[in-house]
């Protein structure tokens, strides 16, 4: 048996946690998976008199009253946020009762939190929610699942809307454009374990950046060769390569090339085809993306009507 799949569940302690349990039952994660429900209070704590210079008697007694309040709320909020968290951690077991569970709370920014636990206890996977509206994502996208999408180093899974049926096939849309982070897309979705008929679509979306791209502008060119005059020549060679390994994993596949703009058509492909998830690299193949942590990826997290994965190479995979 191989290592544990580590999964870390952002949940706020607020709204129902039956939500995150419904999408991760489509997930296909393994029963071999080890799970920490991260709850993180947001709080800050007044520094000591000494860092302000104070000498005041009474700005003293006023500094020292007022921490002491605030250290009162931070640890009556800490208790609340354990006993939500131990609750939702139950929840869960009782959904996945293969699964290692644990809890765990911390007083902190909540994306800075979930952040820096990820990538102490070298997670695997994040789960957030978004709990904003998919058609008001472009301006009220989550502060919070953004920061996360956008700075953490391991694969992040969005939940949007959690599906009312769990039992039916799932279906993925899979978006891929010749470089290596939409790889490990596909290598992600063929490495979980699935229900039987589910299927997977593989989104190709020629833009102007994809349809004049040379070898040398690519992540991964093993695509191309020399003699291709057209970008479909080398989308269609990845798109036959990629097909033969989902469906090792017992996916039905079928692919679509479409032009556009990557993040609007990946969106509306994912409602016309009613998916219940976007697999998506964290960069496209677009080199300036290597700074922009992939606007692409960032777009669609944001905007889609189902969970997003933005997936990253794993922790195993990095070693």
């Amino acid at each position: 048996m191989g290592a544990k799949m580590k999964v870390l569940i952002a949940y706020d302690g607020i709204n129902p946690v039956k939500g995150i349990v419904r999408d991760l039952q489509q997930a296909g994660l393994p029963k071999n998976t080890e799970a920490v429900v991260f709850t993180a209070v947001d709080a800050f704590v007044p520094p000591t008199v000494n860092a302000f210079d104070i000498s005041a008697d009474i700005s003293s007694q006023y500094m020292d009253a007022l921490r002491a309040s605030v250290h009162a709320r931070v640890h009556n909020d800490l208790d609340k946020a354990r006993g939500a968290a131990r609750k939702a951690a139950d929840f869960l077991q009782a959904a996945f009762p293969g699964w290692t569970l644990h809890t765990e709370t911390a007083a902190d920014s909540p994306a800075w939190a979930i952040i820096k636990k990820s990538e102490k206890w070298k997670a695997d996977l994040i789960v957030v929610e978004s709990h904003h509206k998919p058609r008001l994502a472009k301006i009220f996208f989550g502060s919070v699942a953004q920061k996360i999408v956008t700075e953490a180093s391991c694969t992040v899974r969005v939940i949007h809307e959690a599906p009312e049926e769990t039992k039916t096939p799932v279906r993925l849309v899979i978006a891929v454009d010749g470089s290596a982070d939409s790889e490990l897309a596909v290598n992600a979705a063929a490495a979980r374990h699935w229900k039987k008929g589910s299927s997977a679509r593989l989104v190709t979306v020629v833009d102007a950046r994809l349809a004049s791209a040379s070898a040398s502008d690519l992540s991964s060119p093993k695509w191309m060769k020399k003699n291709d005059r057209k970008a479909r020549e080398w989308i269609v060679r990845m798109s036959g390569a990629f097909e033969k390994k989902l469906k090792a994993s017992g996916l039905l596949v079928s692919t679509l090339v479409k032009e556009g703009d990557p993040s609007h058509v990946l969106v509306d492909e994912a409602k016309k085809w009613g998916a219940d998830c976007v697999f998506i690299g964290a960069r496209g193949l677009n080199l300036i993306e290597r700074f922009l942590i992939g606007s692409v990826s960032a777009s669609v997290a944001a905007g889609a009507p189902c969970a997003v994965e933005v997936v990253r190479a794993s922790r195993s995979a990095k070693r």
